[in-house]
């Protein structure tokens, strides 16, 4: 059954404004979340040109009271279908190095905040035997760069939950469906200056993820190529995995959330 009722969380961003095209069809109701009220606007038109229904919320996902309350409210009214936890956040480090908020920042966002939207909808799916939960982890959880410690860390971490969550839920109704993509040309991919192998679009993605959870996958890997690769060099030694990682290596360029902290610091110095 194709799910009717759909919530995004990151629905601004590349890949979840991506999603919202890849599900906008006649009888699909939205909830949409996301911190930036145009994009969310944009992507509302995005459902309602594929002929959805779509209901916005411009709330971050670190305010775990607002969410849940959103989440709660939006599954009384007829339960979700399908939960797309896209929100994320990428940073660099210098020489191994976090500023301690944008370290809180990146955990608080990629590994705290999907889990509690998760405990804020099971209520609902297990009432309601059925819901999807699509947990977006990253290939960086199979292959941690040395460039993104704090990233890597969460998504790796948030693959274990997964994993767990699944088999916690077995049963019940609710199937949960871990997400690792890889390089997918989105604003937060623009900031990776550095090497993206086997970069694909935003909407191919969604196309993968939405095929992939229609035939019930529990694991969504892609592209396969770079799956591959990366399973071949965790086979290696680790001084010559280490090796090829350090081809890799790239800048990663604050997000708008650094700048704003950072020109913040300079105003108080």
């Amino acid at each position: 059954m194709r799910p009717k009722r759909i919530l995004i969380t990151g629905a601004t961003g590349g890949l979840g404004r991506a999603l919202v095209r890849a599900y906008a069809e006649p009888g699909v109701a939205f909830l949409l979340l996301g911190r930036d009220a145009e994009k969310l606007d944009a992507a509302s038109k995005d459902a309602a040109s594929g002929g959805a229904m779509a209901e916005t919320s411009n709330l971050p996902v670190t305010d775990a009271a607002a969410m849940d309350a959103c989440i709660k409210r939006f599954a009384a009214d007829g339960g979700i279908d399908l939960l797309l936890l896209a929100a994320g956040v990428k940073t660099g480090n210098s020489g191994g190095v976090e500023p301690q908020d944008q370290l809180e920042r990146v955990l608080a966002v990629n590994l705290s905040a999907p889990m509690l939207a998760v405990q804020s909808a099971l209520p609902s799916m297990k009432e309601n035997g059925r819901g999807q939960i699509a947990i977006f982890s990253s290939l960086a959880a199979l292959s941690p760069h040395a460039d993104l410690l704090s990233y890597s860390a969460s998504k790796g971490a948030l693959r274990s939950y997964a994993v767990a969550l699944r088999r916690c839920l077995r049963g019940t109704g609710a199937t949960v469906h871990l997400i690792s993509p890889g390089f997918v040309d989105t604003p937060m991919t623009d900031r990776h200056k550095g090497p993206t192998p086997f970069l694909m679009s935003a909407d191919r993605a969604a196309r993968i993820i939405r095929r992939g959870l229609e035939q019930g996958r529990s694991q969504i890997s892609f592209p396969l190529r770079l799956v591959a690769l990366i399973r071949l060099q965790n086979l290696l030694p680790a001084a010559l995995g280490d090796a090829i990682d350090r081809r890799f290596r790239a800048q990663i360029l604050p997000d708008p959330d650094e700048s704003a902290a950072r020109h913040q610091d300079n105003i108080e110095q």
